[in-house]
């Protein structure tokens, strides 16, 4: 099916048949208490709630209306792996990484492939059908199986909801963009880290160099 949605800057036309969901890390790590976000003090959980409903309403109307749901999980090996060590800047400045490499006694605590942390939350669980992509790097595309997977399915239009806005959701619409994929963001189908004008810089971001914008309401009612 081909629709109009409108956004930002302009209306973009997408064709449902080559449209993908990509949901951003809404995992119990950024969204609940005792998770990541919560021992470094980002968690907002009025924020992670709002952000909670909306996805539910984006997920569901993409689900009614055909669109592939693909699901980006971060995390990583017990024995970190795959984080880098200390050749790579992302041992060093990944959240998660950072906090136990500073702490010891949190080893496998945060975003250890099968904790509690690193499981996508219950108010979103997968469904059959839907794909899982696990990955290591603050981008979805970053040594994963997405692009492939994104171009077995015919894949053209992606719409960007999860957590946060200006890390993981920029950096892999930012990375799609550079793959030839037309990106679309839901801004009030993601949330931020750090002060609110971060949330408008990316929507800025998007809506001017990098893609297109929309909101919950607008997709869920172009969709039917």
């Amino acid at each position: 099916m081909e629709l109009t949605l409108p956004a930002r800057p302009e209306a973009i036309k997408l064709d449902t048949n080559r449209t993908a969901l990509i949901i951003v890390d809404m995992q119990n790590a950024f969204c609940k208490k005792g998770g990541l976000f919560d021992y470094l003090g980002h968690l907002d959980e009025k924020k992670a709630e709002r952000v909670i409903a909306e996805n539910k309403k984006v997920i569901e109307a993409c689900r009614r209306g055909g669109i592939k749901i693909v699901y980006l999980r971060m995390g990583y090996r017990p024995d970190l792996s795959n984080a880098g060590g200390v050749e790579s800047p992302n041992y060093f400045k990944e959240l998660g990484v950072a906090a136990m490499r500073g702490h010891p006694e949190l080893k496998g605590k945060f975003l250890v492939s099968g904790s509690q942390d690193w499981q996508i939350i219950d108010e979103l669980q997968p469904r059959g059908g839907d794909i899982i992509v696990d990955k290591h790097r603050y981008s979805g595309f970053a040594n994963t199986e997405l692009d492939t997977i994104l171009r077995t399915y015919n894949i053209k239009y992606l719409l960007f909801i999860g957590l946060a806005t200006n890390v993981c959701v920029e950096s892999t619409l930012r990375e799609a963009y550079f793959h030839e994929y037309f990106p679309v963001l839901v801004s009030d189908g993601c949330g931020n880290i750090g002060p609110d004008f971060i949330q408008d810089a990316t929507i800025w971001n998007v809506t001017n160099v990098f893609g297109w914008v929309t909101e919950t309401a607008t997709l869920v009612e172009a969709l039917g």
